[in-house]
């Protein structure tokens, strides 16, 4: 409709350049601009919704009216790029680089060991970047809530915010950089004694603010220019139109009443990009000055609608000291909301008029603003008109009483009176960045010195359609004395008045229901505090319950130094920097969607199906084909090779013909000249279906319907059945675990380029199995795998999600490839990706234990069943692994395992970190668990009891000695001072009733390497040139692991040079062939031994010329060698263990070695609405000798953060048709900073070796993902303490992951008593339960 129309010219700085756009496209963000237009890939896209923070930048503007600069973050994938008339962005490249010099937020980040796989790295740095340029000296509170929109996914953000700490005033003692033996602890000064220490906090560049980049004086004159005219854009589809004044804006809103107006882009954005809204006119009110004027009144104040959250926020923290406390107890609760609303990069461009109109059903603010009586005032061509937001201010759904033409101009805050109270709640699924479970607003008012009620109102969010009063509940309290009794009935009308259905959208019923009433309760208790405060009561008070603590507080990595003898120039055993940390940090680091375009490049969008059970009747391309950009469709017929996979015995359909197994299976491929083109054709795709009768979603109906791929393993170990004769006591029980989504940072990525002859391709690619794409694509093809060429330089995180989905979506766009005869790039939307690809096996398991008084087990018999999907991946090999790692840690003589995998019709899991052993281990700690409580004695003492001690054999007769698992039991309970602080855990739980805390300590034992023999190899090849630097390529994938960092270690040890001298450049097919996965924690183990191996033959061979010249310098060997024509490359070869396992015999050696560690968590748990957080957790483990503790120890505080995800958190919805509702950020939650235990200790085991690994060290990638299950069994316990006190004893149900919801409702309180549970069977439900 717009385009062709000629519009103004744009004109905005980036890193302090100009730059002027004449065809600004309102439906182009700022991001896709930066990476294509202007090659700035340091930004990231992660999620494309504001979730993630990759994405972020910093936007500045000069305000005229004050003469003065505001800088703030963003996220660039929701700013549209016509907003940013007059702005300066800052993006990581202008922050500082490897060129010119870095800034020392990205040193700090980097030397701090702060980045693993780099992806999301630059959001970190630019976030704290604005920080720093608003506050250089910030607060350890700035800090986490200036990262809390952003995610990482390798870390564990422990070093991220140690890094970010050195910049805090608070920072300057030695505790805070890890140091045990604080100055404040008055030790004596010995340095020989000094402990190893991650990083020099000491050699940091210091923060300099007169080094940045000023604002464009040219902005500044534009800014304060006298009349300012409208500017408009037109765009392919949508027209944009920015009026200056209040008067032109009312005239545009009555002509075009349908278009929106467009503040922060954080409503009308994420609706435009992931529900397909389409607006032709979009109407930003942002450069209209009344919509930003602020009033203060005898009554209140009067606050711009235009005015972003963060500005209100500032605003509410300056008014509050300057009035009495009666008169701001509006502006404080207002203010507490304000703080948990979104992120720092949302709140900066989300306004709070747009926050009120678009009425979300669970708004933070709505509540509050509603129950303080605030109002606003609207103007529109009829007039001027003020509207009280009440219950009758929102209607519907996402409506307001407003008319469209009507605009909100200003939102009146009032001051409250003296005797009134307002308290603002909320509960959501994480603790920040987080869309609330339910909010609250309660305002009270109480005539001086009566506790008789004068007026109540009390609102909620996420009770419905719209923000709910609770009328009926108000009137039962007003003009009663404020107590128990009248409060008592209030709760029974309350669960009267606010019902829920039980198939109500976003599903957790009884968790809000219970929710509403004891939120009521949280208020009841603070109005008694203040009315005993104020001596109106001199009643005795129930407990007053303080917020959960959140103060991160300073943490210890304890690692081995080096042995005094080794030589400084050899790195094995140091804490050495990633070797792209700097890069990772300036967002210099190449990621495959950073490759530069080529001409006549083509983007594939995928078209995937919609039900999942189904014949395809049609495929109707036709209305895409038509569509501007689109190029072709490529379907199955294309694929002149294999149209399917070899899956262990199964085949996997590359594209769907004739019938569709899950919603997301790929039908066809839509290729177009962009991805806005691509995205659009794939969805003008039209397929018909014809329903097929009873898809199987769950492992229950897959149970019931015997519907298992082959083979089904069991194993057994003693005999089982007589056992159960000879115990005790027998218990039965079973328990659910939920899957688990990659979330690698980078979705999947990749490009195919055809050379153009003799049939050849080069694939770059995000993947950890680059021979294994090689092989699909060739096969897909119909050529030999010479002609495909595979390159890796790095993977933006993966975790077991990049092997075998990512070698279909190559097959599919080399497909297109080669029908197009051009270079096609296929790059998933964060949706897409968590919709296609699969994730961690959800397990049911079921189980029968038989144990003696004394506490040993005796008898086990345990099912597991896992839901694989629709496709057969490698599911039988995560049954066959979860059965060998049953046993974990304890030796139980009669022990009987059956694992399937069940075929269903969700979309194919896959591996995932860990392969099935943190669900297989999970259910046997439960199992132990569950004794415990049937004995009524400590966890713990069940453990000891029952590990396996002397020299042992596991239940497929594999001998190992357990000595070092004692090791890290009795290390890791002396470090964490077990004993006095459960004591300390008993003592608090019985003081408090609301509030409890709960510990668990939970060991493992990890089998190393494959199981499947063959895959344990791996070669290398090092090449010297006569300059003397050295070129290592080997088999191994970067993927934030550091194994390019570990393998330049080995490389320096044994070429006896520094690291300096070494370069990996990237992971290739044509430098290493037949190259196995980068999986199974045996990356290091085995490439390392090749690339070793290669070092050893070139060392070797320049012997001679050291002899010759032995006060030579290396330089002078190498040359010395190339004119005596000695071969200065060489290949490095390592054959790996003959691991295997014979399940007829049911024996085998499957591992090459155990890794073991133990971890001991503390929470602190809020019965009342399941919220809680980690106090702390301490990790022992025992991983040999480090080849490099930096790296090793991220790895484990990595591994544990996403365990700690797995089990308390993240939770994947399936509607009852099998479709996925959580498929980004805002609806699937990883952890956060907020997450991150406040003192998070690890610990390596010291004096320890391993003669089965590389310089006696251990591989780490993988065991301590489940070691998070000890915060999931520190809930429990917390939850058992409040159990017994509604007096319940003995072992209960709590599922996996022990969400808020699930916790909450485990306490069993007495309001969640109240609510009367739906008979399951007698209603629809809004989600599966996997």
């Amino acid at each position: 409709m717009s385009a062709g129309k000629r519009g103004d010219t744009l004109c905005f700085f980036i890193n302090g350049k100009k730059v002027t756009e004449d065809h600004a496209d309102p439906e182009t963000m700022l991001l896709p601009f930066l990476r294509e237009k202007l090659r700035l890939t340091g930004t990231k896209s992660g999620c494309g919704g504001g979730g993630c923070g990759a994405c972020t930048v910093m936007v500045s503007r000069y305000q005229p009216a004050t003469k003065t600069f505001t800088h703030f973050s963003a996220n660039a994938c929701l700013l549209p790029l016509c907003q940013l008339h007059g702005a300066a962005v800052t993006t990581v490249e202008g922050v500082g680089s490897t060129k010119t010099r870095i800034h020392p937020v990205q040193e700090r980040i980097a030397k701090a060991h702060g980045s693993q796989c780099g992806f999301c790295t630059p959001g970190m740095v630019m976030s704290v970047y604005a920080l720093l340029r608003n506050k250089p000296q910030p607060s350890m509170d700035d800090i986490t809530q200036a990262l809390a929109g952003n995610l990482c996914r390798c870390t564990g953000y422990r070093p991220i915010v140690d890094g970010c700490r050195t910049f805090c005033q608070e920072a300057n003692c030695c505790q805070a950089n890890g140091g045990a033996n604080c100055c404040l602890n008055g030790n004596p000064d010995e340095p020989e004694d000094e402990k190893p220490r991650l990083f020099k906090e000491e050699d940091f560049l210091p923060l300099d603010p007169t080094q940045e980049l000023i604002f464009p004086p040219e902005l500044i004159l534009m800014a304060e220019t006298a009349n300012p005219e409208t500017l408009t854009f037109h765009g392919e589809r949508v027209s944009w139109v920015s009026p200056t004044s209040l008067e032109e804006l009312v005239q545009l809103k009555s002509k075009q009443p349908a278009a929106p107006l467009v503040m922060g882009n954080t409503n009308i954005g994420p609706d435009m990009k992931f529900k397909g809204v389409l607006h032709p006119l979009i109407i930003s009110p942002s450069r209209v000055k009344e919509l930003f004027e602020v009033s203060e009144t005898p009554q209140g104040v009067w606050v711009g609608a235009g005015c972003s959250l963060s500005e209100l926020r500032s605003l509410l923290e300056k008014l509050v000291p300057r009035f009495p406390e009666e008169k701001t107890e509006l502006f404080r609760a207002l203010n507490q909301q304000l703080g948990n609303l979104g992120n720092q990069q949302i709140r900066n461009v989300a306004s709070l008029g747009g926050n009120i109109v678009s009425a979300y059903p669970n708004s933070d603010l709505n509540p509050v603003l509603a129950a303080g009586n605030c109002k606003v005032v609207v103007v529109s061509s009829g007039g001027r008109r003020e509207v009280p937001l009440n219950q009758d201010f929102f209607i519907g759904f996402g409506k307001t009483v407003l008319k469209p033409e009507e605009i909100v101009v200003s939102v009146f805050i009032p001051f409250t009176r003296k005797g009134e109270l307002v308290r603002a709640f909320r509960q959501a699924p994480r603790k920040e960045a987080s869309f609330a479970t339910v909010s609250t607003g309660m305002r009270v008012f109480f005539s001086e010195g009566s506790r008789v009620v004068q007026d109540v109102s009390l609102y909620y969010g996420g009770m419905g359609p719209t923000t709910v009063s609770a009328a009926k509940t108000c009137a039962a309290i007003v003009a009663k004395p404020w107590d128990d009794e009248t409060l008592s009935k209030a709760y029974d009308i309350l669960l009267d008045e606010l019902v829920l259905p039980p198939s109500a959208p976003g599903g957790k019923v009884e968790f809000r229901r219970s929710l509403t009433l004891s939120l009521l309760f949280k208020f009841h208790l603070e109005v008694l505090q203040k009315l005993r405060e104020t001596n109106v009561i001199t009643d005795e008070l129930p407990e007053k319950i303080s917020p959960l603590p959140r103060e991160i507080q300073p943490s210890l990595q304890e690692f081995q130094a080096v042995p005094k003898d080794q030589s400084a120039q050899d790195p094995v055993g140091r804490p050495v920097m990633h070797r792209s940390g700097v890069s990772h940090a300036t967002g210099e680091a190449i990621y495959c969607d950073d490759i530069p375009k080529t001409d006549g490049e083509l983007f594939l969008g995928l078209v995937t199906s919609s039900r999942a059970h189904a014949k395809i009747t049609a495929v109707d391309v036709s209305r895409a084909l038509q569509l501007p950009g689109v190029v072709d469709v490529v379907t199955a017929k294309d694929i002149p090779g294999k149209k399917f996979r070899p899956m262990f015995g199964y085949e996997e359909e590359l594209m769907a013909e004739t019938e569709v197994s899950c919603v997301g299976q790929i039908i066809c491929a839509v290729v177009a000249d962009s991805r806005a083109h691509a995205k659009r054709g794939a969805a003008a795709v039209k397929i018909s279906y014809e329903d097929l009768p009873d898809p199987i979603f769950t492992v229950e109906d897959a149970i019931e319907k015997s519907s298992y791929y082959e083979p089904r393993r069991w194993i057994e170990q003693g005999n089982v059945t007589e056992a159960f004769e000879k115990v005790d006591q027998v218990y039965e029980g079973g328990m659910r675990m939920g899957g688990q989504e990659h979330f690698y940072m980078e979705t999947q990525s990749m490009l195919v380029v055809p050379v153009g002859e003799e049939m050849e391709f080069n694939v770059y690619i995000s993947t950890q199995w680059p021979t294994g794409i090689q092989e699909a694509v060739a096969e897909t093809l119909g050529i030999s795998s010479n002609r495909v060429t595979c390159h890796v330089k790095r993977v933006g995180g993966a975790f077991g999600g990049k092997v075998t989905k990512t070698g279909h979506l190559a097959s599919i766009t080399s497909v297109a490839a080669l029908k197009t005869n051009r270079a096609v790039r296929c790059v998933l939307e964060r949706g897409d990706d968590m919709l296609i690809t699969g994730g961690r096996h959800p397990v049911l398991t079921k189980y029968k234990v038989g144990f003696m008084k004394d506490g040993r087990i005796v008898a086990v018999d345990i099912e597991f069943y896992a839901n694989a999907g629709n496709t057969a991946d490698e599911s039988t090999l995560v049954a066959e692994k979860i059965l060998l790692h049953m046993d974990n840690a304890y030796n139980i003589p009669n022990l009987r395992g059956h694992g399937a995998a069940c075929r269903t019709n969700l979309p194919s899991n896959t591996a995932f970190r860990g392969f099935g052993v943190p669900q297989g281990l999970f259910l046997m700690e439960n199992m132990v668990n569950d004794v415990a409580a049937v004995l009524g004695r400590p966890a713990d003492e069940i453990r000891e009891i029952n590990m396996y001690k002397g020299p042992s054999v596991t239940h497929y007769k594999c001998e190992f000695s357990p000595d070092n698992l004692h090791r890290c039991w009795d290390e890791c309970k002396l470090k964490c001072d077990y004993s006095s602080r459960r004591k300390a855990v008993d003592q608090f739980n019985q003081q408090s009733r609301w509030k409890k805390r709960g510990m668990s300590i939970i060991p493992i034992k990890y089998g190393i390497a494959f199981a499947e023999g063959f895959l344990n190899q791996a070669a290398a090849l090092v090449h010297i040139y006569k300059d003397g630097s050295v070129l290592v390529t080997h088999g191994g994938t970067e993927m934030g692991q550091g194994i390019h960092t570990k393998m330049q270690q080995v490389a320096s040890r044994e070429l006896h040079i520094p690291t300096s001298k070494i370069y990996i450049s990237e992971t290739s097919t044509g430098t290493v062939p037949n190259t196995c996965p980068s999986a199974a924690s045996y990356g290091t183990d085995a490439n390392g031994m090749a690339v070793k191996n290669a070092c050893e033959i070139l060392y070797q061979r320049l012997e001679p010329m050291r002899k010759k010249d032995p006060k030579g310098c290396w330089e002078s060997w190498v040359r010395a060698a190339f004119f005596e024509k000695i071969s200065l490359s060489s290949t490095g070869y390592y054959r790996g263990p003959d691991l295997y396992m014979d399940w007829e015999k049911k024996e085998g050696r499957p591992y090459a070695y155990f890794t073991y560690g133990v971890s001991c968590s503390e929470v602190e748990l809020d019965c009342l609405t399941g919220d809680y957080r980690t106090l702390r957790t301490d990790i022992m483990l025992d991983i040999g000798r480090s080849v490099n503790p930096s790296v090793d120890i991220g790895q484990i505080e990595g591994a544990f953060m996403q365990g700690l995800g797995l089990y308390t958190l993240e939770e994947l919805k399936f509607s009852p048709s099998g479709l996925l509702y959580t498929r980004g950020p805002s609806q699937y939650k990883i952890p956060a900073v907020c997450d991150v235990p406040l003192q998070f200790n690890v610990y390596l085991l010291p004096d320890t070796d391993n003669p089965h690994a590389i310089y006696s060290s251990k591989g780490i990638g993988e065991p301590a993902v489940f070691l998070g299950s000890s915060v999931f069994f520190a809930i429990k316990d917390a939850v058992a303490a409040a159990r017994s006190d509604s007096g319940l004893v003995g072992p209960f149900g709590l599922d996996s992951p022990a969400t808020p919801e699930r916790a909450c409702l485990a306490c069993s309180s007495t309001f969640t008593q109240k609510i009367a549970t739906s008979e399951p069977g007698s209603f629809k439900p809004w989600a599966l339960n996997l």
